[in-house]
């Protein structure tokens, strides 16, 4: 059951990054990009997670999923938000950021040598796979800094924009929300609670979507203010 939720997720996931990625095509932006890269990084992610959910996880497979799903993932969609918030300048800057953070923690996880193999059907943590904390701090840094800022971003847009448009303002407050969720199920992993963490990336994929969509249409009928996060489409974004 867990494997079927899993791939459900990463279907849903699949499924948005090539809605972002033909609203790229159509307009191309550097908010787009990013975004566009972040959906695409969850869904390999999950789909590495489907991979070790039904055959056990190997070192490769793992880190795949670590460092997408756990690392790079939260730091391309606040790379997003920065762009259309606060604009190229600091976007720019941004950018430079999360490269850095990214390849740290590219060279971390995939150069840490690994414990082992798992079995089939568990979801082992970062402190079970990985021989050295390397992986997990920087796991942890790029999560709390990406959720922060796009969550942020997407409540202040949310209550900034609820009188005046409030769809925009809805559409922000499902992205926050599908930020939230799956980073939440990452913590049902350390008591063994696969099932859960799989609903929750289903959950956060869908509410990304969902909140895409509906911020992307009142931006469409109402011209309203850019919101936390922008994504080029025939509705200008979200």
């Amino acid at each position: 059951m867990q494997v079927a939720v899993a791939a459900i997720a990463a279907l849903a996931a699949t499924g948005f990054a090539v809605d972002l990625f033909a609203g790229w095509r159509r307009r191309p932006r550097p908010q787009a990009a990013a975004w566009t890269m972040a959906m695409a990084a969850y869904a390999l992610a999950t789909w590495s997670l489907v991979l070790g959910l039904a055959t056990g996880w190997a070192g490769g497979t793992f880190g795949i999923f670590y460092l997408l799903g756990a690392v790079a993932n939260t730091m391309l969609l606040a790379t997003g938000s920065v762009y259309l918030v606060f604009g190229p300048r600091a976007g720019k800057a941004f950018v430079t950021f999360t490269l850095v953070l990214v390849g740290l923690g590219a060279v971390l996880v995939l150069g840490t040598p690994f414990v082992g193999e798992v079995a089939e059907g568990t979801m082992p943590s970062g402190r079970e796979m990985f021989t050295a904390p390397g992986p997990r701090i920087i796991a942890a840094v790029s999560n709390i800094i990406g959720t922060t800022v796009v969550v942020g971003l997407a409540l202040y847009s949310a209550a900034r924009y609820w009188r005046s448009s409030r769809h925009l303002a809805v559409g922000n407050a499902l992205i926050a929300l599908g930020m939230l969720i799956p980073a939440f199920g990452g913590t049902l992993t350390a008591f063994g609670e696969v099932g859960g963490f799989a609903v929750s990336l289903l959950a956060g994929a869908v509410l990304l979507w969902a909140g895409y969509r509906i911020a992307t249409a009142a931006r469409f009928s109402a011209a309203a203010a850019p919101s936390a996060i922008d994504v080029p489409d025939e509705a200008d974004a979200v």
